[in-house]
């Protein structure tokens, strides 16, 4: 199994836009087959080092992943992410 993790700070960090992104990220569950499992968190640590959201997600192998990551339906959700200058951290790894 592959867990990937994203951490994501975002330019627009009021509420209702951490619920959007939120919502948009999780709109992916449920239509790519290579995603077995996903969820996103909404931050309510105020400490300046902390970010706004995290997603986690698993995968059954890395190819699963790499084909999850050119999927359209999560390249429309990266897209969107950059246009607002969403600042990403990542993790993946085999457990």
């Amino acid at each position: 199994m592959v867990k990937h993790i994203v951490f994501l700070k975002l330019e627009d960090n009021s509420d209702e836009h951490k619920q959007f992104v939120q919502e948009k990220i999780m709109s992916m569950k449920g239509k790519i087959n290579e995603l077995k499992h996903i969820e996103v968190g909404i931050n309510f640590s105020p400490e300046e080092r902390a970010y706004d959201l995290a997603l986690v997600s698993d995968f059954q192998t890395k190819e699963e992943l790499h084909s999850y990551a050119v999927n359209p339906l999560h390249v429309e959700v990266i897209k969107y992410l950059k246009s607002k200058n969403t600042i990403t951290k990542v993790v993946d790894y085999e457990y």
